[in-house]
């Protein structure tokens, strides 16, 4: 198993470093070239699928799963199409950097990177009063997400 700063308060015995994050989001990703695209979550992550069928993978990832398929269709790349929430934001970069994964920087109304990691005011009731994030790009080209929760 990988070790990892930060344990999900759900995570499981998954390998990887998104195996120990708390929670996930918005699957499925489609991708063009599906061995591409299992080579980057097995390199970046340290996931492999714990299912497979023509043209799909199947993760589990701590409280979830996601699913990744063969599309021809075009990512946009302009919006956030899967993210997970993490325990410790700092350490989740530090460690998707050493794997290698380019994180985004942001300079827009309302949303600022620094080092890669956006302050957010507000959050669900329940989440917190804030949100910490950050964004990459996967092997082909969609855009993900990491969260922590700003608690009071």
């Amino acid at each position: 198993m990988i070790a990892s700063p930060f344990m999900g308060r759900h995570a499981a015995t998954v390998e990887g470093v998104l195996g120990r994050v708390s929670r996930y989001a918005w699957p499925p990703v489609f991708r063009k070239d599906l061995d591409r695209a299992q080579a980057f979550y097995s390199d970046k992550f340290g996931l492999d699928p714990v299912e497979q069928r023509e043209g799909g993978l199947r993760y589990i990832c701590a409280a979830g799963e996601f699913a990744i398929f063969i599309s021809a269709g075009v990512q946009s790349g302009t919006h956030t199409q899967m993210g997970w929430e993490v325990e410790d934001i700092e350490a989740t970069v530090h460690e998707l950097r050493a794997r290698g994964v380019k994180f985004e920087e942001y300079d827009l109304p309302g949303l600022r990177t620094v080092d890669g990691i956006a302050e957010i005011a507000g959050n669900y009731a329940s989440k917190g009063i804030g949100e910490r994030g950050a964004w990459f790009r996967d092997s082909e080209g969609n855009l993900l997400g990491i969260g922590q929760p700003v608690r009071p």
